[in-house]
């Protein structure tokens, strides 16, 4: 339950809300204890730390700190009264100012790297030659990786999957690959993919854009989903917490295909 104030003191207090997803505070930058501290701010109006980090449930040793984050970024103010500090949430209307500087910041940060994009990738290069092999750990590193595929193949290009399916559906990841192949067939990538037998008929429907499809037998069916393209072997396992091993090795992807194109004339369309 959140009970916001409706101005100073005297006021009286307005039941806001009684459920409230604080997902996008934590999203657009504050951690818990800044949410924490905030929002039980909100609820006292001036208060002095004392009881602020007891409303707010975080030890005294840290208020100050989370009190000095919140300041500079502009969404708590403060006053002395005597010797002693009282600080006061600013009005919930400066979240947005806070993500507007935000977007303007990482727009500067976003033409810094683009900049710096050509010289890092030589770095990358150089740093390549001395390891073929990458652990991608997480849903988002994982399909991090089909992302860069996508940027490094050219229009009219193609590559292959072995295995495609969505495991133990970790979250986000059907949406993901909805989106993954609508922006592969707008670049016009061309895909053949081996697909699990259980995926039939529930494929994504932008997978079928530019691209050539068969079904594996139901006996061979795993959570394991194996990409090739160029010098590259991605090996995925979509279970809830996915992870992914990257092989850049010409002589590895060669065996995979070879391994593809055995398969692909016992699958069915």
């Amino acid at each position: 339950m959140i009970i916001v104030p409706l101005g100073g003191r005297n006021y009286k207090y307005l039941l806001a809300y009684t459920v409230m997803d604080l997902t996008a505070l934590n999203e657009m930058g504050l951690t818990s204890g800044e949410v924490k501290v905030y929002l039980a701010l909100l609820r006292l109006g001036s208060s002095k730390t004392g009881l602020l980090a007891s409303k707010a449930g975080v030890s005294s040793s840290k208020v100050y700190k989370i009190l000095d984050r919140l300041e500079k970024k502009g969404l708590v103010g403060h006053v002395l009264k005597g010797k002693v500090k009282n600080f006061n949430a600013l009005q919930p209307a400066r979240l947005l100012d806070y993500l507007d500087e935000e977007e303007e910041r990482l727009g500067r940060s976003r033409e810094m790297v683009e900049k710096m994009l050509p010289q890092l990738e030589k770095e990358r290069v150089s740093a390549g030659s001395r390891s073929e092999a990458t652990v991608y750990d997480g849903l988002k590193a994982v399909t991090n990786f089909f992302r860069n595929m996508i940027d490094e193949l050219n229009p009219g290009d193609e590559y292959h999957v072995i295995g495609a399916g969505y495991g133990d559906v970790a979250p986000g990841l059907r949406a993901f690959f909805q989106a993954h192949h609508l922006r592969r067939s707008k670049k016009r990538i061309k895909l053949k993919m081996l697909a699990n037998f259980d995926v039939k008929g529930k494929l994504e429907t932008n997978t079928r854009f530019h691209s050539e499809i068969r079904y594996l037998p139901q006996y061979l069916i795993t959570n394991m989903e194996i990409v090739l393209y160029r010098d590259k072997a991605f090996i995925a396992i979509f279970t809830r917490d996915p992870k992914g091993f990257l092989i850049e090795s010409e002589e590895a992807v060669r065996s995979f295909e070879a391994y593809f194109r055995a398969l692909w004339k016992i699958a069915k369309p």
